[in-house]
């Protein structure tokens, strides 16, 4: 090798090993920011996202038996301290708003690492919602880094952020559930209705949709937990080729599927009684008849435990206590 050769190798080397030690300090920094931008509590003052569904982040180490996922259909219909009362089973429902499949499986990461659920179900609007590649890679990335989700925490950092480690202490006492008593029905409920009546046609499920749908059920099946679909009475907007989507879906993947609004005879919805938005989502009167099937149906795995009368479990009773109190008030 010519020596102007040699000299154009090393230049090369430098400048790689340059570069190479480049990423290494940003990866390094973005380690030290990421400890010190994590939430270290799960409050809304401490810079958490969607309370409501990361409230179980406070729950008691491997107490959760049943974990509810998707967008605000699940955390409408779901209502966990009804479950506890009938099965003294412990359920969370981990719903957000317009929950992304991307995010569902951010949300098995972290429940997991302190509970176990036996069961896991998924609200199935949110399989057919679109995963934008911004989110998507922003979630991948704050799996190992999370400055990159909570990069905007820089104007609200305290003391304890820059020492402390993270220790969760906030809880719900619905567990997830959104409390609704006003009634609003459909407009034209006979139009609404015939949405659902049966076709052949199949609104297929986006490949990528697919894709994160085959992760999650290969981690509940990594952890144990049992996988189904559902679908919240929701007369406004579902119709019967989305049910074919998911059941086609289900009947691939190896799972479950339940859609309330085929079987309404079972569920009994009045949609002139059980809705707080025209037929969209549920109010608390028609959440209950949605819980009510779906206690039955968590029964049925015989998989579950009855935790009642567990002093472990205590503080089940005293929010069941305070929810039906907040009924009481609001006469439902």
């Amino acid at each position: 090798m010519s020596p102007a050769a040699e000299t154009n190798m090393h230049i090369f080397r430098k400048r790689i090993l340059t570069i190479v030690a480049g990423i290494i300090a940003l990866v390094l920094v973005l380690m030290v920011l990421s400890r010190i931008f994590l939430p270290k509590d799960n409050t809304q003052e401490a810079g958490m996202e969607e309370t409501f569904a990361n409230g179980i982040l406070g729950e008691k180490e491997h107490t959760i038996d049943v974990l509810a996922l998707g967008d605000s259909y699940s955390y409408f219909s779901t209502i966990p301290p009804e479950i506890w009362k009938a099965k003294g089973y412990t359920t969370y429902a981990a719903g957000t708003n317009d929950q992304s499949l991307d995010y569902t499986m951010e949300m098995l990461r972290r429940v997991y690492r302190k509970q176990s659920p036996k069961v896991v179900y998924i609200e199935s609007d949110t399989i057919f919602r679109e995963v934008s590649l911004f989110e998507e890679t922003l979630d991948y990335l704050s799996v190992w880094l999370p400055v990159f989700r909570y990069h905007d925490r820089w104007k609200n950092l305290r003391k304890e952020d820059f020492f402390s480690k993270p220790e969760y202490t906030l809880t719900k006492i619905y567990k997830g559930y959104k409390y609704y008593s006003v009634c609003n029905p459909p407009e034209d409920l006979k139009k609404d209705l015939e949405k659902m009546q049966k076709t052949d046609r199949v609104e297929k499920v986006p490949p990528y949709c697919v894709q994160y749908i085959r992760r999650i059920k290969k981690f509940c099946d990594d952890h144990g937990a049992v996988l189904f679909f559902v679908t919240m009475p929701n007369v406004k907007y579902w119709d019967y080729s989305h049910h074919n989507g998911i059941q086609a879906l289900a009947d691939e993947i190896g799972c479950d599927y339940v859609d309330m609004n085929v079987i309404n005879d079972q569920i009994g919805i009045d949609w002139s009684k059980d809705t707080c938005d025209g037929g969209d989502h549920l109010n608390h009167a028609g959440a209950v008849k949605s819980t009510r099937f779906l206690i039955d149906y968590l029964s049925g795995l015989n998989i579950l435990e009855d935790h009642r009368g567990d002093p472990d479990y205590k503080q089940w009773d005293e929010c069941l206590e305070k929810y039906e109190k907040q009924v009481k008030r609001e006469g439902s």
